[in-house]
This record gives C-alpha cells, structure tokens and sequence, in this order.
C-alpha cells in the first residue's frame, strides 16, 4: 500500500503532502469530498452512493524517518445487499493510523513475485520519495471500514433462493427421513444397457 505519486494514475480525491516543506510539528488536513470525488469514489469502489465524505487527518515526520497519519473519516456509503441487492446504508465514524517509512524495501515471495505483508498491526509501509497523498491514503480506508458483505436487516438466505417446486419432499407419516434416501434411490434403479 505504498503511496508513492510517482508511478501512480490520480487519485479521485487528490491530496498531496510534501514531506521536505512540513514544520516539525507535521500538519493538519481537512479532507472533505466535493459530489464529484464522491461519486467517482463510489465507482471505484461499487456503491450505489456515497455521500457527507470527508476526514480530518494529521501527517507527522517521527524520529527515525518514519511518517505517521492518523485521522478520523466520516460519511455514508450506499451498497447493494448481497442477498436481495436492496439499498444498505453504512455509516461511517471511525479512526484510522497508517506508519510509513522511507527507504524500507518491500520483501517479495521468491515463488511468486508478489509482495510480503506484514502481519504486525503498526508495521510501516514503504514510502519512496518526498510526497505523500493523503487523499489516497483516506480513500483506502474507506474500502478498508466498507462492510465487504452488507445486509440488508431481516433479509434472510432462505427468502432469496428459489422454492422448489411442487413444494418440499416429505418423508411418509410416522418415517423418519433418512439423509441418504435419495442415493439409496438411485442404487436400486435399474440400470440401461446392460
């Protein structure tokens, strides 16, 4: 999750730190998304909308070269439900804490060429160069605070699939159902062809 503007396209919601032109005592921004960053935030991501999106995030410059952005992100996401596709909403209040550090080298899996996480909580992302999109890094943890599977209340799996028909097979009165009824079925079926 590197967040190097150089070799990245545009983010939707574009904020650029320059960490060389930042006082000692960091900075401060005030993200908040105009209808246009919303709705192309939204695309990215597949809602059906997004809206009140913004966050307040602070970029500090530690001892040792790392960066730290904390931040709180508010809004309100608009997602299909996964079962009946309804309109869910989720709204969002909630912090965030990213560690950068430059020049720490990204480890990669020999095997397969992709890159290694790292499972500790605060362990630092790599950071190359000078400039940070904070934008970027907001827009992330939205995904990341996004429900991946939204509900909608009361829907349940069982109102969504379809019923069979000629309604449910009944085992006959006072016989219990046995689970594998239907093979021992198809066992004693005479076969074709032989």
């Amino acid at each position: 999750m590197s967040e190097n503007i150089e070799n990245k396209e545009k983010s939707e919601i574009e904020r650029i730190v320059d960490l060389d032109r930042m006082g000692r005592s960091g900075t401060a921004l005030d993200i908040v998304a105009s209808e246009t960053e919303c709705a192309a935030l939204a695309k990215r991501f597949g809602f059906l909308g997004l809206s009140g999106f913004g966050a307040r995030a602070t970029v500090d410059v530690q001892i040792g070269g790392q960066v730290v952005v904390e931040g709180r992100l508010r809004g309100k996401i608009v997602q299909a439900c996964v079962l009946s596709l309804e309109p869910v909403t989720q709204i969002l209040d909630d912090t965030f804490r990213i560690v950068f550090k430059k020049d720490l080298a990204e480890e990669f899996d020999p095997e397969s060429g992709e890159a290694v996480l790292n499972a500790q909580a605060d362990a630092p992302e790599p950071l190359i160069g000078n400039m940070l999109d904070v934008g970027e890094i907001v827009a992330e943890q939205l995904a990341l605070m996004a429900d991946p599977y939204p509900r909608r209340a009361g829907v349940k799996l069982e109102d969504v699939l379809p019923k069979p028909k000629g309604g449910p097979r009944r085992a006959p009165a006072g016989q219990p159902r046995h689970p594998f009824a239907g093979l021992a079925a198809l066992r004693d079926k005479p076969r074709r062809g032989r």
